[in-house]
Order: C-alpha cells, then sequence, then structure tokens
C-alpha cells in the first residue's frame, strides 16, 4: 500500500527550493545594483571615496618623504641610516600616484618645519610621525576597496617597521 500525504523526503526538497529561490532572488539586489543618496551610482561613490583615501594616502606620504629630506639635511650623520626608508616613502608615493620626487625635488607640499637641533631627537620625531602615518592607513584601509585596502595595508606595514628602525637608530646614534 502506498503512502499518501507529506513525507519527510519531500518536506525537505520543498524547503531547499523555497531556499534556493530565495538566494537566487537576493543576489539580483547587490550593492551594484542599489543606488546611493542623490542618484549617484554605488560604484561611483565607491571610487570617489577611494580616489579620496588615495590622494590622502599619498599627501600624508609626500609630508613623510619631505621631513625625511628635512631631517638628512639637517643632521647628515643620520643620512645613511635614513636614505633606505626615505626612498621606500619615495615608492609609496608613487605607488599611490603622487608625483615620485627626487631626493632634491619639488618642495613640500606644506611649509616645513625645521628638524629638531639633536640627531636623536630628529629620529624620534621622524618615528613618531611614521607611528602615526602608519596608524591612520590602518583605519583607512578598513573602509577602502579591496585594491587599495592591500596597498593601504602593505605601506602601514612599512610605516610600522620604519619607526621601530628609527628608534633603534636613534639609540645607535652618539650623543
Amino acid at each position: 500500500m502506498r503512502r499518501t500525504g507529506t513525507t519527510r523526503r519531500s518536506a525537505l526538497t520543498a524547503t531547499g527550493a523555497v531556499a534556493l529561490g530565495a538566494v537566487l532572488t537576493g543576489c539580483g539586489d547587490g550593492p551594484e545594483n542599489r543606488r546611493a543618496p542623490g542618484g549617484a551610482d554605488a560604484r561611483t561613490t565607491a571610487l570617489r571615496k577611494g580616489t579620496v583615501l588615495r590622494a590622502a594616502a599619498a599627501r600624508e606620504s609626500a609630508s613623510l618623504l619631505s621631513l625625511y629630506e628635512r631631517t638628512a639635511a639637517a643632521h647628515p650623520l643620520t643620512e645613511a641610516g635614513i636614505a633606505p626608508m626615505g626612498a621606500a616613502v619615495r615608492e609609496h608615493l608613487a605607488a599611490l600616484g603622487g608625483p615620485a620626487r627626487t631626493a632634491s625635488g619639488s618642495p613640500a607640499p606644506t611649509p616645513p618645519a625645521p628638524a629638531p637641533a639633536d640627531a636623536r631627537a630628529a629620529l624620534k620625531e621622524l618615528a613618531a610621525e611614521e607611528r602615526r602615518v602608519a596608524d591612520g592607513r590602518a583605519t583607512a584601509l578598513l573602509t577602502a576597496e579591496p585594491e587599495l585596502a592591500r596597498l593601504l595595508a602593505s605601506i602601514a606595514a612599512a610605516g610600522a617597521a620604519h619607526a621601530y628602525l628609527l628608534t633603534e637608530l636613534a639609540k645607535e646614534i652618539p650623543a
């Protein structure tokens, strides 16, 4: 005799079909199909935000590079130690789309403050600035698009390493 009515197998099949239908329907309303306030496309808004983040990061790199240049000019004893880090910051600036300047390149974007008279203090100031910029980039990468987030994470990690190396270099400078 054959059983009539709802079986466990048919109930599970129906539940799976309904769930699959809900998932497939939900996929059509992704972020790329939503409109942002003011009628702007969400993708365009994300691109603008990425451009703003990239430009801000490039300005910070340019400012950091000018601080490296001022420190090296004011304290020639530190130049050999900080030159590789300054070159890395120059590369970061180029990767962010900023102008890749040479060591004797164009003037800094903001009026430069004089470097501290003491080489140790100058290196500690440079380390603190590297740390501040790296922390800012680590925060910014949380809202950045994936490609820019990877770049900011890489540059933030390099900045944190620079801060450590500058702190150690400050300890080695004779008083």
